[in-house]
């Protein structure tokens, strides 16, 4: 990991609506561990192969269920952890002014960084791209980021991170 971390406010103006839509698909309701839906995305974890033909969508919301504290996690991470998975958010470079990277952060909401002070662990994903191939990393615009989830806490000058994903596809957030 670099030591620079790219940080700054928002200055697109009339951005608001694109963001709550975001916030929304960012933060879908949970379903509780006994109802239909929890037991229908545990059904859907396991019968998933994992490929990058059907990755597993993870929410912000079902990435906070890893408590960085003690290790414990939901019974969908545990599952999802090993897999290729889609996860929406931000990015946030680790070198001032990037606009490719092999290595950088996902982030919940746009700006959040080191520096501000930084999200908790299970809310930063750092990336590493697959074969070190940089990718386009689109600035301040909500982006899909695929790849292999390792569930592992990473403690460094940066602080600490919850998540290690092996990215093999980065592409601009569709809003519906």
């Amino acid at each position: 990991m670099r030591s620079h971390f790219r940080c700054g406010t928002l200055h697109a103006s009339g951005i608001g609506a694109a963001l709550l839509t975001l916030a929304m698909a960012l933060v879908p309701t949970t379903p509780g561990p006994d109802s239909d839906a929890a037991a229908d995305l545990r059904s859907a974890i396991r019968s998933s192969a994992g490929t990058l033909e059907d990755p597993i969508e993870l929410s912000w919301r079902q990435l906070a269920e890893l408590d960085y504290e003690n290790g414990d996690m939901s019974e969908i991470l545990r599952e999802a952890d090993g897999k290729v998975v889609k996860i929406p958010g931000f990015t946030v470079p680790l070198e001032d002014f990037a606009d490719r990277a092999t290595e950088f952060l996902l982030v919940p909401y746009v700006g959040a960084c080191v520096h501000t002070p930084p999200p908790p662990p299970n809310q930063l994903v750092y990336i590493e791209m697959a074969d070190g191939d940089a990718t386009q990393l689109y600035g301040w615009d909500p982006v899909w980021l695929e790849g292999t989830l390792r569930i592992e806490m990473t403690e460094s000058v940066y602080g600490s991170v919850g998540y290690v994903v092996e990215g093999t596809r980065l592409y601009p957030y569709e809003y519906n």
